[in-house]
């Protein structure tokens, strides 16, 4: 999912994916997702409305982007929720929505590339 994705880009802790569908909702999707300051939260949510604007994706409704306690970014089918650790445990929407699907976004490992000694490495002279 793209949104958990660009949260993750900023260092979002603790991405949950709500899957709303099969109750009567505003949108299919919650993401909810954390950081540790309001600075953080700011930078989280930008990067979301950035990288769904490549997409192509617009966004309808932003609430909370002056306080960044809660920013709350509705994209119709998704709605991403960000915010600080301290807001989250408060309003507890997981617990909330708790009779809903929820799964933890875990972003793919990258792939590590291995070091290759270059030949010249390994030819070397050695002077007295």
């Amino acid at each position: 999912m793209v949104i958990a994705k660009a949260a993750s880009d900023k260092k979002a802790l603790d991405a949950v994916i709500l899957d709303m569908r099969k109750i009567p909702s505003v949108s299919d999707y919650f993401v909810i997702v954390s950081g540790t300051s309001t600075t953080q939260a700011k930078a989280i949510a930008d990067n979301i409305v950035e990288k769904l604007k490549i997409k192509g994706e617009k966004l309808r409704h932003a609430e909370g982007e002056r306080e960044a306690l809660w920013i709350l970014l509705d994209y119709g089918d998704v709605i991403a929720h960000v915010f600080i650790d301290e807001t989250r445990k408060f309003y507890e929407l997981e617990r909330l929505w708790g009779d809903v699907p929820q799964e933890k976004f875990v972003e793919p490992r990258k792939k590590r590339l291995k070091a290759v000694k270059s030949p010249r490495a390994t030819k070397r002279k050695r002077y007295k």
